[in-house]
């Protein structure tokens, strides 16, 4: 099986470690978290470390694991771009 080492596909390249990666490149980002109650929009790290409530009516938004934040039911996200 042919395997170009200079051009990786997509799906490869994401399974690789971030500092391998043909360009280094970090598996965090930001997000837009809607509140499924208020409907307000909050932003978010996707490796927050603290519960994150929102604002206007105080339901908990996501919660830290050890590593990705974990979404609480019903609450919808979007990666937010530069």
């Amino acid at each position: 099986m042919v395997h170009d080492m200079l051009y990786p596909s997509p799906e490869e390249e994401a399974r690789t470690h971030k500092l391998k990666r043909l360009v280094q490149s970090p598996n965090s980002y930001f997000m837009d978290i809607k509140c499924p109650g208020c409907f307000q929009i909050t932003t978010v790290f996707s490796h927050a470390q603290t519960v994150v409530t929102c604002a206007g009516c105080n339901i908990h938004l996501c919660e830290p694991t050890g590593g990705k934040a974990r979404l609480t039911e019903g609450c919808s996200f979007r990666k937010k771009v530069d």
